[in-house]
């Protein structure tokens, strides 16, 4: 179970960091993150 835990967060942090780095600049600037904060949000989104 841990181990399906741990491969569904991987997929949820990818998918967020595709979508977040699919955005442009001002669409991130309106939500307060700079391209080099994704990966951070990400897995705080995630809770990495």
């Amino acid at each position: 179970m841990n181990i399906a835990r741990k491969l569904n967060n991987w997929r949820k942090y990818r998918e967020t960091v595709t979508e977040l780095h699919r955005m442009s600049d001002r669409e991130l600037h309106d939500l307060g993150i700079g391209r080099s904060d994704i990966r951070r949000v990400a897995r705080t989104a995630v809770g990495f």
